[in-house]
């Protein structure tokens, strides 16, 4: 297989990886949005084990582009782009337009998200305040021992 189709694969791998991403930030926003703290850690879990996997799908990306730039005697330092203006490859153009798309929209509900998290925290620490001012110990409360009553 040709080392150009080898990172079309990889790029199919990528994107499907991102949509996974931006799927786990939909439902990480409304959780966000319902208050489920439970759901919030789980999907955070998710993201981490994804984020790696898209980790290690772009170093084997950067070495693919690097052995295709080597076997064609192209400038090391092309982008995606450019390698498309070069080949031509219309597959290749869709993919890298497919994988802009999703990074930008990956950007935006981040940051979306961010801005939830924020509130969210502002809200804690006002309660927590305002149960302080009632005189109540937060850290007193919270000092892990749990009792049990038989009936």
């Amino acid at each position: 297989m040709r080392t150009l189709d080898n990172i079309k694969n990889l790029l199919v791998e990528q994107i499907n990886s991102y949509r996974t991403l931006l799927d786990l930030l939909q439902r990480e926003r409304e959780s966000l949005i319902n208050l489920d703290a439970g759901g919030v850690e789980t999907i955070s879990k998710e993201k981490d084990s994804i984020i790696i996997r898209l980790r290690l799908i772009e170093e084997e990306r950067v070495r693919l582009v690097g052995k295709f730039l080597a076997e064609n005697r192209l400038d090391l330092h092309l982008s995606l782009q450019r390698i498309v203006e070069e080949t031509g490859d219309e597959t290749l153009q869709i993919l890298r337009l497919q994988l802009v798309s999703l990074l930008q929209s990956i950007e935006e509900l981040n940051a979306f998200n961010m801005v939830l998290i924020g509130r969210s925290l502002n809200f804690i620490k006002h309660s927590m305040a305002f149960l302080e001012s009632f005189g109540l110990d937060i850290d007193q409360l919270s000092t892990g021992s749990t009792f049990s009553r038989e009936i």
